[in-house]
């Protein structure tokens, strides 16, 4: 399968419709061999366009944007829509483990280790954006529950802990 990335303004996380139109798992279904086929990125977004293969995307991607301390800073900098926008692309990155298996589990732990193990940044994005930081606690948990995040029983049972005390936040209790 192959895609075009075309803008250096919106990434592969940016949005859902890259993962939405992606046919990755639809083709291997429909082969008889049920082999999984080869996903490639076109990179146009420079004079010098570079062909990836989904996976290195995916990791390029989360690395520059996701996992980089500029760019979640960034975000958080400006209050309660920057942390829904780090939610927003934690979901799309498990997007791309639903539809086409590509994501390294140490996209999810670091992320992980960098917005719920730190207990300060915990806390900051729960003050900004405690909707937006319950959605991010659901998709760890759903990646998880899904297969596509393996990490310790008791990081899980932490973090369902943690679902409990910030839903109780945002309902008053």
């Amino acid at each position: 399968t192959f895609q075009n990335l075309d803008s250096s303004e919106i990434s592969i996380t940016d949005v859902s419709h890259y993962y939405d139109s992606d046919p990755t798992k639809v083709v291997e279904g429909l082969r008889d061999d049920k082999k999984k086929p080869m996903s490639l990125m076109a990179d146009t977004t420079t004079a010098n366009a570079q062909v990836r293969t989904l996976s290195e995307t995916v990791r390029l991607d989360a690395r520059t944007k996701l996992l980089n301390p500029k760019f979640y800073e960034g975000m958080l900098d400006t209050g309660y829509e920057g942390v829904r926008e780090i939610q927003k692309r934690l979901r799309n990155t498990m997007g791309w483990s639903a539809t086409a298996g590509e994501v390294d589990n140490f996209v999810f732990e670091d992320a992980n280790d960098t917005f719920i193990n730190d207990t300060e940044m915990q806390q900051r994005l729960l003050d900004q954006n405690p909707n937006a930081f319950r959605d991010m606690v659901t998709t760890f948990l759903e990646a998880n529950g899904r297969g596509y995040w393996d990490t310790s029983d008791d990081n899980i049972e932490r973090l369902q802990e943690l679902y409990a005390e910030v839903e109780d936040r945002i309902e008053g209790i």
